[in-house]
């Protein structure tokens, strides 16, 4: 089953669109959105773990320093 925004179709309609098209429409929107919300949770996952490469790099540099 496709989601598509209900607020997208009904404008689309209201503009002069058939109901195919601006169902079509919204489906696509509502496709895109969800690889961005997708691209959005891998790139938290990737500052996680580039945060930790840095603290695992750089925690002996400091103990070097200060210990």
């Amino acid at each position: 089953m496709n989601v598509f925004s209900k607020d997208l179709y009904d404008a689309l309609v209201e503009a002069g669109a058939s109901e195919a098209k601006a169902s079509a429409a919204a489906k696509d929107i509502a496709a895109v959105d969800k690889r961005f919300n997708k691209i959005e949770a891998d790139l938290v996952v990737l500052k996680w773990m580039v945060g930790l490469v840095i603290v695992v790099e750089i925690l002996p540099v400091l103990q070097g320093w200060f210990g």
